[in-house]
């Protein structure tokens, strides 16, 4: 379990699974069907059946490696639902739903939240006027909320969600459309390690990861540019695109086990394994303070 009292001097919340548990959505209606980053392009659409054989072959290793895998019905008109990692924050019991910038997404919130208080999650909708995408752009490493800001979301965003959960936030800008998520370019791994993409962020942004993430791995402009940073954390597994053998040496140096499946078709959207998936128990990196819930519960 990711929440472990001996790594924070605060009380913190448990989740309610009892093993690593995440949302997929299968990708039958998933395609290139609109361009609102640099990678789309309705000129170069996806594969139909490449992209189902990838995402099972993830999702089959996702369960090969202890995943609890639940699926979000997919929903015709709307492509970009498969990735799940945008409908929303899990913080504890709550999540606060994305509120989406782009039009062409926004039509996915009322099914994620409509799935979310069927499995007994609480939903929190951001007030008007905020732009927030979620687990794409906000990820917790330890007890601090690193939140990207300025391509997708806003920084009063969240800064507004940070101080419904109670925790502490540090706002990264992003400064380049291929790396318009935080989780493009920025991957807890634990509590106390990263990796990141430096040329992502502006000078601040890199300042302030150097500052606050003991253990940071860079990885290099081409994996990058493969979303290595996109990487899906069970444990001490690390699953990412293929075609990343420079970051997989340096995992395996760390003590973590790398795992490579075929994304590209994902990836023409902008997208790989973690876009793909949204953890409901927490990240392996985070740690959710005792007010998340409103309640605080014991460690």
């Amino acid at each position: 379990m990711p929440h472990r009292s001996s790594e924070t001097s605060h009380p913190a919340v448990r989740s309610r699974f009892d093993r690593p548990t995440i949302l997929m959505c299968p990708p039958d209606h998933y395609g290139i069907e609109y361009e609102i980053n640099p990678w789309m392009s309705r000129a170069r659409p996806a594969d139909r059946e490449r992209s189902k054989e990838q995402w099972g072959l993830l999702h089959a290793l996702l369960v090969s490696l202890g995943a609890d895998i639940r699926l979000q019905e997919p929903v015709p008109g709307l492509p970009d639902l498969v990735f799940t990692a945008n409908a929303g924050l899990v913080c504890g019991d709550v999540v606060y739903l994305s509120r989406f910038r782009h039009a062409a997404r926004q039509g996915e919130t009322p099914y994620d939240k409509a799935w979310f208080e069927r499995n007994e999650f609480r939903t929190v909708s951001l007030p008007e006027g905020f732009d927030f995408e979620g687990a794409g752009d906000a990820l917790f490493c330890g007890e601090t909320l690193f939140a990207g800001y300025h391509m997708r979301s806003s920084a009063t965003a969240m800064q507004w969600v940070a101080s419904q959960i109670g925790c502490r936030v540090i706002p990264l800008q992003l400064v380049s459309g291929y790396y318009y998520h935080l989780d493009t370019c920025f991957c807890p791994l634990d509590t106390e390690t990263a990796l990141y993409y430096p040329p992502a962020f502006d000078e601040y942004a890199n300042k302030a990861l150097v500052a606050h993430v003991p253990n940071l791995i860079a990885v290099a402009k081409a994996e990058a540019e493969r979303f290595a940073c996109n990487a899906v954390v069970v444990g001490r597994h690390v699953v990412t695109n293929t075609n990343c053998p420079q970051l997989h040496k340096m995992l395996l140096t760390r003590g973590f086990t790398p795992h490579e499946t075929p994304l590209d078709e994902f990836l023409k959207a902008g997208g790989s394994a973690k876009c793909l998936t949204l953890r409901l128990d927490g990240e392996e990196a985070a740690i959710w303070p005792a007010a998340a819930n409103g309640v605080a519960k014991s460690a």
